[in-house]
């Protein structure tokens, strides 16, 4: 039987996320006959992380360990009961019995009983972590991280004559099949959403379509995401925010209310910092110009075909009914139909509605020599 053996997910290295300076938090998994490794970061050292470490793992060994030894984290033992077998949280469990693990677990502050693992830990802070990893996302430190663990399996360490990965095809022999489907790695709740569209998840509030106000509605919250639905949908995601008392908006979600308050278009919070292109804003105050506060609703509307088309397709469209003077949410919509099905426009400038006539008259010179007539008197 092969063994694995699990560190938890407590060292902390600095690391520079997006130009932001902040902790990472790694899992670390050793397989001790072989001497593999995989080792992944997260933000925070919650359950799903944890859990999610286990599954990125297994993913990229391509099989699963008949038995995994741990220690006593919180995040996986909720009690060490007085006969000395573990009270497993509910999401640790769940995943033992996905993938049929054996667990066992060391002795409480007894690290020496890992010692393969602790070991490896060292390892990857001195020749992953230092200097300061730099990374434009968590997922490409991730994906960095797992080809310096791949790389590795060609070591010859000391004492063996084969390769790591020459000894981790054999130890791949004594694992299981992966299951047919990975586990679901995340936290589950529910709530309700209040009169603002948001629903509180751990400490922070994320956004839903305003249609749901008021709801029931269940949460998933992932390592990297929160999923919000209501019955068998899923009506919003949110990238997941880790600070605390914190609202996560989507404004998408309140275009809707906007289109009945169009006057409410720069007061209102969710829209703050949305960063748009700027022939929205041309198209904005082209609307406004020539329809006035119906300018206004027209480009609310505009804004709420992002509920159905990609912005890349929208953004698009905006641009070519700014090169053809179709200022309009009727003609937005017919040109990013036509992006999206790949098929010419056909859009009569001459009768379109909501370009309005100019007319320029023609002021002869005697008009202003009777101005001037009228002055001098």
């Amino acid at each position: 039987m092969r063994l694995a053996t699990l560190r938890r997910i407590l060292a902390k290295v600095m690391v520079v996320i997006g130009g932001v300076e902040q902790k990472a938090h790694f899992f670390a998994l050793d397989l001790p006959y072989s001497d593999a490794c995989f080792v992944r970061a997260y933000p925070a050292a919650v359950s799903e992380a944890w859990v999610d470490g286990h599954v990125h793992a297994f993913a990229f060994f391509g099989r699963v360990p008949q038995s995994v030894l741990y220690d006593n984290d919180r995040c996986l033992v909720a009690k060490i009961l007085p006969d000395g077998s573990r009270k497993r949280t509910k999401l640790f469990s769940g995943f033992l019995s996905h993938y049929f693990i054996q667990d066992r677990y060391g002795r409480p502050g007894k690290g020496n009983d890992k010692g393969a693992v602790e070991g490896l830990v060292g390892y990857a802070r001195r020749n992953f972590m230092v200097p300061i990893p730099h990374f434009a996302t968590w997922e490409a430190f991730n994906l960095w991280l797992e080809e310096q663990c791949r790389k590795r399996q060609n070591d010859v360490l000391r004492g063996h004559s084969d390769s790591i990965g020459q000894r981790l095809a054999r130890d791949l022999e004594a694992m299981m099949d992966l299951p047919a489907s990975p586990f679901d790695a995340c936290d589950q709740a529910s709530g309700q959403v209040n009169s603002q569209a948001l629903v509180r998840y751990k400490t922070n509030d994320y956004s839903v379509p305003v249609a749901y106000s008021h709801r029931d509605v269940w949460l998933r919250g992932y390592v990297d995401q929160v999923v919000i639905g209501c019955g068998g949908d899923v009506i919003s995601r949110h990238p997941r925010c880790w600070d605390r008392e914190d609202m996560v908006f989507d404004p998408i979600h309140y275009l809707p209310l906007l289109e009945q308050k169009a006057g409410a278009l720069d007061q209102a919070a969710p829209l703050a910092g949305w960063d748009l292109p700027d022939e929205f804003a041309t198209l904005r105050r082209l609307m406004e110009a020539r329809m006035i506060k119906a300018g206004r609703r027209e480009y609310v509307q505009v804004l709420r075909l992002l509920e159905t088309f990609e912005m890349g397709d929208l953004h698009i469209a905006i641009k070519n009914a700014l090169r053809m003077g179709a200022i309009g949410f009727d003609a937005v919509k017919h040109l990013v139909l036509c992006q999206v099905e790949q098929r010419p426009p056909k859009l009569d400038l001459d009768v379109y509605p909501y370009l309005p006539k100019a007319n320029v008259g023609t002021t002869s010179a005697a008009s202003y020599m009777s101005l001037m007539r009228g002055q001098s008197a």
